[in-house]
């Protein structure tokens, strides 16, 4: 595999919310990279039993287990002194509170690059409907709160989480695999960028240790996972040789449905809003402040939105 710039030195990253969603990809990945890896942790002895056997695959893959709280300032402080970098994988309820984060990093002075939580679309370059806008709000404060406090950053756009949406061909009304027929949202030709988790914890990774990526949005567009609605769904078909009804959901509806469904729906419907109608993950990228992460890293080997269809079918037989 080539090295990309930044590659050469190894730096030790700080993953904080490890066993999330997304944070179990990215500190995985930055293990698998070779970086010392240390995992900021609440609980190590957790009596459930998916979580505690998460964190022992963490250990097996030489991930340093370190117990702290991001409301424990001492705990955090000490944490981040032992770190280049710190990637946050927090959840949405916990975005407002890595401001806790943010002063723990310009205290200790020795952070050569913070990566906030978001993971998902552009915070700063949206017409969201809520109750998505608050949250892309809030996400837009914590960048200035970043920049205010001169900390070096990457902000990481990573589009929509592959493991949430092709499973379920796209479909948000209802968010369930189709059998007969598929609810489209808009007219289906709006081009949306799929991305494999395990590809955003590499690319993140790959970023939070590049200098290219200072102080930029790093983009994750891979060209054969920029499909719209309708071409998702004829990839599907000819793979199982079984045509789907479609029933399409003109804007009007679909603004109404978010306004009275409610949490999470009312979420992943304006997300999808964004996204499917408005086209907000392949709006035109700004060359002094964006990059995209598949023509920074040509060498990473991405998982298409083909390939992981593949995958779908061969678990189903």
């Amino acid at each position: 595999m080539a090295s990309g710039a930044g590659e050469e030195k190894k730096s030790r990253i700080l993953v904080v919310g490890a066993t999330g969603y997304i944070g179990k990809h990215v500190v995985a990945a930055a293990a698998r990279l070779g970086h010392p890896t240390t995992a900021l942790v609440r609980d190590l002895s957790p009596s459930d039993q998916a979580k505690s056997q998460l964190l022992q695959s963490l250990r097996d893959a030489g991930v340093n287990l370190l117990h702290g709280d991001l409301y424990d300032h001492a705990s955090l402080l000490a944490a981040v002194r032992d770190a280049d970098v710190v990637i946050s994988t927090l959840g949405a309820l916990q975005i407002a509170d890595q401001t806790k984060l943010i002063a723990a990093i310009k205290e200790a002075g020795n952070v050569s690059r913070f990566i906030p939580s978001e993971f998902g679309l552009d915070p700063d370059h949206t017409g969201a409907v809520e109750p998505v806008k608050s949250i892309f709000a809030g996400k837009a404060a914590v960048r200035r709160a970043v920049e205010e406090a001169g900390i070096p950053y990457t902000y990481v756009v990573s589009n929509y989480f592959a493991g949430y949406s092709l499973p379920v061909l796209g479909q948000n009304l209802p968010p369930a695999p189709p059998v007969d027929r598929v609810v489209i949202l808009g007219d289906g030709k709006t081009k949306v960028v799929f991305v494999e988790e395990d590809d955003i914890g590499t690319l993140t990774v790959r970023a939070a240790v590049d200098p290219r990526a200072e102080n930029k949005a790093v983009h994750i567009r891979p060209a054969a996972n920029t499909v719209s609605h309708e071409e998702l769904i004829a990839v599907w078909e000819k793979k199982t040789g079984k045509k789907l009804e479609r029933v399409y959901v003109p804007e009007d509806a679909v603004l109404k449905q978010i306004q009275e469904s409610p949490i999470p729906l009312n979420i992943l419907l304006s997300i999808a809003h964004a996204a499917y109608i408005r086209g907000e993950t392949t709006t035109p990228l700004d060359p002094a402040t964006d990059l995209e992460a598949t023509e920074l890293y040509p060498d990473v080997k991405y998982t298409t939105v083909d390939e992981y269809l593949d995958r779908l079918l061969s678990k189903s037989t």
